[in-house]
C-alpha cells in the first residue's frame, strides 16, 4: 500500500465529486468553489478531467535530452545569464514559503553559483524557455546563503500547495537528487562513481570495468477494485484514523504490471480479480516510484481476509464514499483519488 498525507474534513458541496474534494487538504477548496460553483461541471470539463496528466506529470519541461551529451554544458550554463537553478540541501529544496509557496529559482548572481562545481550541477532542461538546472549543495560546494523569504522544505507536504507545473519539477529534480545520492560507488566493484552527461548517468571510475547507471524507478501498481456498486479500499495502521485508500504494491521481477495487479489484491485482501484495465500512471518521488493505475474487477459479495501489510480492508459504496463520514479518501493530487473519482463519475455518465 501507498501512504498519503493526511486530509482535513471540510463543507460538502452539492455536486459529489466537489464534496469529495472538499474533504481534502485545505489548498483545494477555492478551486473546487470557483470551478464548480456548487453545481455539476459540464461534460468537457469532465473529459478534460479524464485526459489530464495526474499531479507530478505533464509536459512541464523541454528535457532536451540532445545536450546531455555536451561535455562543455556546465560552462553554457553558468554563462547564460537567463539560467534558472533548483537549488537542494539533500532531499529538502529551496522555495519561497508564503502564502502561496513556490520554487525560490536562483540565478548566476549568487555568490555560491558563480564557480559551481560541476559534479554538483544537473541539466534539467529548459523550463518556460529558460536553462533548469539542479544545484544540490554538499560537502565539495561553497556555503549557500538563502535568500530572504526562502527556506529549504520537503516536497511531500508542500507539495499540493504548489502550481502544478512547479511541483513536478520538482519532483523530477527530487527523483534525480535520491538516486545520485546513493550511487556514489559502483554497485559491481565498489570503485568511486562520477556523473557524466548532465549529471544523467553515474559511471564507475574503474577503467577495467566501467560500469554505467541510470536512474532508478521503481514501477507499482495501484488499483481500484470494484464489484460493480463497491469499491475495495484498505488501510495501514499508521495512517490518520478513517484514512483509507487503493490497493498498491511493487512489481516483482518477471511480472507483468496486470499480474502483478492479481497479485497484490489477492495478498493484501484475500479478493480474486479480473480484468485489469489500465487508467494511468504518476511519477511518485518518495523515493522513486512510477505508480501506475488500473481499475479491476471482483465478484460480487467476495470476502475479504487482510494480511500483515493492511490494518483493515472494506468494501465502499458510492454513497459512503461521497459522505463526509468513513472513508477519507486520499488527496485530490494523488492518482488513488482520480482512480477513485473516475469510476464516481462512471454511474453519471452510464
Amino acid at each position: 500500500m501507498t501512504a498519503f498525507p493526511p486530509a482535513t474534513h471540510a463543507t460538502q458541496a452539492s455536486h459529489p465529486t466537489a464534496a469529495l474534494l472538499l474533504r481534502q487538504a485545505p489548498c483545494d477548496l477555492n478551486f473546487i468553489r470557483v470551478l464548480y460553483n456548487g453545481t455539476a461541471p459540464p461534460p468537457e470539463t469532465a473529459l478534460m478531467d479524464q485526459i489530464r496528466p495526474n499531479f507530478f506529470a505533464g509536459p512541464y519541461i523541454d528535457r532536451r535530452a540532445d545536450v546531455r551529451e555536451e561535455a562543455d554544458w556546465p560552462a553554457a550554463a553558468v554563462s547564460d545569464p537567463q539560467t534558472l537553478y533548483i537549488v537542494a540541501r539533500d532531499t529538502a529544496q529551496l522555495v519561497y514559503t508564503g502564502p502561496q509557496p513556490r520554487i525560490a529559482f536562483v540565478t548566476r548572481e549568487h555568490p555560491a553559483l558563480r564557480e559551481p562545481d560541476p559534479h554538483a550541477l544537473v541539466l534539467l532542461g529548459w523550463y518556460k524557455g529558460a536553462r533548469c538546472v539542479l544545484y544540490e549543495l554538499g560537502p565539495g560546494t561553497q556555503a549557500f546563503d538563502p535568500p530572504p523569504g526562502t527556506s529549504f522544505e520537503e516536497l511531500r507536504p508542500l507539495s499540493p500547495l504548489l502550481p502544478a507545473e512547479q511541483a513536478g519539477l520538482l519532483a523530477y529534480a527530487r527523483a534525480l537528487t535520491i538516486w545520485r545520492k546513493r550511487q556514489r560507488f559502483c554497485g559491481v566493484c565498489g570503485f568511486t562513481a562520477l556523473p557524466e552527461r548532465a549529471g544523467h548517468v553515474i559511471r564507475c571510475t574503474n577503467e577495467t570495468e566501467s560500469h554505467e547507471f541510470f536512474p532508478r524507478i521503481d514501477p507499482a501498481i495501484i488499483v481500484l477494485v470494484t464489484d460493480g456498486e463497491r469499491a475495495l479500499l484498505g488501510r495501514q495502521a499508521s495512517w490518520p484514523p478513517g484514512r483509507y485508500s487503493t490497493i498498491a504494491g511493487f512489481v516483482e521481477p518477471g511480472e507483468s504490471l496486470e499480474d502483478a495487479v492479481l497479485r497484490e489484491v489477492l495478498e493484501e485482501t484475500g479478493v480474486t480479480v479480473t480484468n485489469p484495465r489500465y487508467d494511468s500512471s504518476q511519477p511518485w518521488p518518495f523515493p522513486s516510484s512510477l505508480m501506475i493505475g488500473f481499475q479491476a474487477q471482483a465478484e460480487r459479495g467476495s470476502p475479504i481476509r487482510t494480511g500483515e501489510e493492511l490494518e483493515d480492508a472494506r468494501w465502499f459504496t458510492r454513497a459512503q464514499i461521497r459522505s463526509d463520514g468513513l472513508p477519507l479518501v486520499p488527496p485530490s493530487h494523488s492518482i488513488s483519488y482520480r482512480l477513485i473519482t473516475t469510476w464516481l463519475e462512471s454511474e453519471r455518465q452510464s
